[in-house]
């Protein structure tokens, strides 16, 4: 994933929504908790962390039992003190009080609340990068320290991989074509890692490779879902076990969902895009936009996929009054740089959501060669009177347009190869009179009709075309 391309908008669900949210979540409630259950008789050790003898104590104030209740207890308690739910007053005599932050969680702003829990999920996600703690202790070499060759693991390498899982995740998850609920097979996640984009059938030390990376996944998942970053269905236990001993039941190997099913929920797309913007990734969010004006709108939205450019549409327009705002949205549209077709698509878009009280701002611009085709269609399609028809050169000069804005948004798509097939069609001669169109993008946009057409002798008209446009204009 690379950090100069902007990712797509991500719809975040509202920060009061968040903040119960994250409220709510095992872990963080927990840390809280324990911030209020601690005392002057508190103790910690010197790592910050609860001395053994308190542990029973604390887990019950958690109503924590089990063999795992020490182990959440103490994950609690760490995320507490590294949050600042609780902190350490004096480290020589192991003394703690409630710390600033507990009040946020009471209350700050949703906003506040938010920022104790990311800094949660910085502790969380640093914890998952770790391997087995039982491990750690037989790899201490001679001076205490961690040798880390001695487990073959890197830690750099391991919180890269973990980032790069997560980053496919919230890319599957903001993508408009994701089929579904955005629930993702472990398997494939792990698999979107580790295969080349170039490679056919997986070779058996790339199998074996992503059956690993699922099982480190599926370790660290079960560590994410408690602080509210995922859902997350583990793999069947039924699938690890030793394959020399009978399986207590048939098992059904051909059932995607007991290799691990993930899901990020709107409070871990939230953290996700916190963590992105802080790495340096553009990673907007819809909504941004509405307070800016229209050249800001149109610009933003031009490499929005079209659920999302319409969502933040309606946002800006829900903030404006109707005249006006499309008298905005004609202004910003005008110009005759690259950007102008998609910035006039993405105007038509917006002006489509609106009702008829902004029919004296499209009349106003009838006569304007970049925006005067757009108002007729505009008029024409809510049945408007006096609409005066349309030259032939504003007809072509519109296609042109079209087509050039529709390059931009979608590239090569099968809807711009129809549409070229539908205009070479109906219009005999249409490169003939296309070449003499005086817009910047006429030798681009017929170009690409001769890249996309199927009849070879179409497309050759068109590339003639595309030469002598280029001709013309000096290009």
């Amino acid at each position: 994933m690379s950090d100069s391309s902007p990712l797509p908008p991500v719809r975040l669900h509202p920060e009061a929504e968040l903040a119960r949210a994250a409220l709510s979540t095992p872990l963080l409630s927990r840390a809280a908790r324990l911030a209020r259950w601690a005392g002057p008789d508190t103790r910690v050790d010197a790592g910050g962390g609860l001395v053994e003898e308190q542990l029973p104590a604390a887990a019950e104030a958690l109503d924590l039992t089990g063999v795992d209740a020490a182990a959440y207890t103490s994950e609690a308690w760490r995320v507490a003190v590294d949050t600042g739910l609780v902190e350490i007053v004096d480290e020589e005599a192991g003394t703690v009080a409630a710390g600033e932050e507990l009040a946020l969680l009471a209350g700050g702003s949703p906003h506040d609340v938010l920022a104790v829990w990311l800094t949660a999920l910085d502790t969380v996600l640093a914890d998952a990068s770790v391997p087995d703690l039982d491990g750690l202790v037989d790899a201490l070499d001679e001076g205490g320290e961690v040798d880390f060759s001695s487990l073959g693991w890197d830690p750099e390498a391991e919180a890269e991989f973990l980032d790069g899982v997560l980053g496919n995740l919230y890319l599957l998850t903001v993508n408009e074509d994701t089929p579904g609920d955005g629930t993702v097979p472990l398997p494939a996640l792990a698999a979107s890692m580790i295969v080349p984009s170039d490679m056919g059938e997986p070779t058996n030390d790339v199998l074996e490779q992503i059956s690993d990376a699922m099982m480190r996944l599926d370790d660290q998942f079960r560590l994410l879902e408690p602080v509210g970053l995922v859902e997350y269905e583990p793999v069947d236990e039924a699938l690890m076990a030793d394959p020399e001993e009978e399986p207590a039941a048939p098992v059904d190997d051909t059932d995607v969902t007991r290799y691990g099913m993930v899901r990020l929920t709107p409070l871990g797309a939230y953290g996700l895009r916190a963590r992105l913007l802080e790495a340096g990734f553009e990673a907007p969010a819809v909504g941004e936009l509405a307070d800016k004006g229209a050249d800001a709108l149109l610009d933003g939205t031009s490499a929005f996929p079209p659920a999302a450019a319409q969502a933040e549409t309606e946002q800006w327009l829900t903030r404006r009054e109707t005249l006006a705002a499309a008298r905005e949205l004609l202004a910003a549209a005008r110009g005759g740089d690259a950007g102008g077709p998609l910035r006039r698509l993405r105007c038509q878009q917006a002006l489509s959501l609106v009702d008829a009280e902004a029919e004296p701002a499209l009349r106003e611009v009838l006569d304007d060669p970049e925006l005067g085709g757009l108002a007729r269609v505009w008029l024409s399609e809510r049945g408007a009177f006096d609409v005066p028809a349309p030259s032939q050169d504003l007809v072509f000069w519109l296609t042109v347009d079209t087509v050039a804005a529709q390059l931009a948004a979608e590239g090569n798509s099968e809807e711009l190869q129809a549409l070229v097939e539908g205009l070479a069609a109906q219009h005999s001669g249409f490169f003939t009179a296309a070449w003499r169109v005086e817009h910047p993008a006429t030798a681009d946009v017929l170009e690409a009709m001769g890249r996309l057409h199927p009849d070879k002798k179409v497309a050759k008209e068109a590339r003639k075309a595309a030469f002598k446009a280029r001709s013309q204009h000096g290009g």
